[in-house]
């Protein structure tokens, strides 16, 4: 596909006069542009929800999630995987983004790197991808090589393999399992992908991870009962969502957090069933980490 016939490529008719408007115009309008991200994401549904299922099952058994992609697509998946890390509790290696150019990519574009079709190839090869994980490549144009090329090498390690981008018909959609299009349309400044097309990936991503997490057990109600308590604010956190989960006091919640090893969801478990830390461990076990299929008092 030609880079002239991307719509988020094209030019925005509603921006033309974009360096003549007041600041409150200039607000008012990227804010318009804005609120149609959230329709476009609505219309992709059904394939995220597609999505969502795999990378559960890829979880249930074992494997990692893996985005990759470059520039700015690439950046919003390092985030969202180093994101998985204190809310939910899981390993850095559970949930990895790779970048095209390597992590120096964050802060400095490196040349050429997403127009390699080979580099994605052994950043995976590298992190020896196995037929149960899943592999989200994220290009806003729908057509980086750097992507295309990482999800081919999934698809013939047996990887699952779905594809983010933000125009309709996009190349990596022949190149996945499950294809997420969010078309935003054009830009507020044309070309400039880290505007709509970055919130609707962001959108997207969120939901991904966070609907996967859902689907293991890593959280209860609406509390993220896995979440690492490594500073003070997390701690109060942790002690907070124990005393909303139990409808305890704040005395009882301190002391089972104690006791639970600073482990937030094995103390819920135990202030709910009365059990001593072991034994709620091990019906924490038995019940896959789902606080909601223990039996409580």
């Amino acid at each position: 596909m030609d880079l002239a016939s991307l719509t988020t490529e094209s030019r925005n008719e509603r921006t033309t006069y974009l360096d003549q408007m007041s600041i409150h115009e200039f607000a008012e309008t990227m804010n318009a542009e804005d609120r149609t991200v959230a329709d476009s994401v609505h219309r992709a549904l059904p394939a995220i929800e597609q999505a969502i299922a795999r990378i559960a099952q890829t979880f249930k058994q074992g494997g990692r999630l893996f985005y990759i992609g470059a520039g700015t697509s690439g950046r919003l998946g390092v985030l969202d995987a180093a994101e998985c890390v204190p809310t939910f509790g899981t390993e850095p290696s559970m949930v990895q983004g790779l970048i095209a150019g390597g992590m120096s990519a964050m802060t400095v574009a490196v040349e050429g790197a997403e127009d390699n079709l080979k580099l994605a190839a052994d950043d995976l090869a590298e992190r020896r991808l196995a037929d149960v994980d899943t592999v989200v490549g994220i290009a806003a144009s729908g057509r980086t090589p750097y992507v295309v090329g990482g999800l081919d090498y999934a698809a013939e390690t047996g990887a699952g393999t779905i594809s983010l981008a933000c125009n309709a018909g996009a190349l990596i959609s022949d190149h996945a399992q499950i294809n997420i299009e969010v078309p935003v349309g054009p830009e507020v400044l044309t070309g400039s992908t880290r505007l709509k097309a970055g919130t609707a990936q962001k959108m997207v991503l969120n939901m991904l991870s966070t609907g996967a997490m859902v689907q293991i057990g890593k959280v209860y109600g609406n509390l993220m009962v896995d979440v690492r308590p490594t500073n003070a604010k997390l701690i109060e956190r942790s002690q907070r969502i124990i005393m909303q989960a139990t409808d305890c006091t704040q005395d009882v919640a301190t002391n089972a957090f104690k006791e639970a090893g600073e482990n937030v969801k094995l103390a819920i478990v135990m202030v709910l069933t009365g059990l001593d830390r072991a034994t709620a461990a091990e019906r924490l076990a038995q019940a896959e980490g789902f606080i909601g299929r223990i039996k409580t008092n």
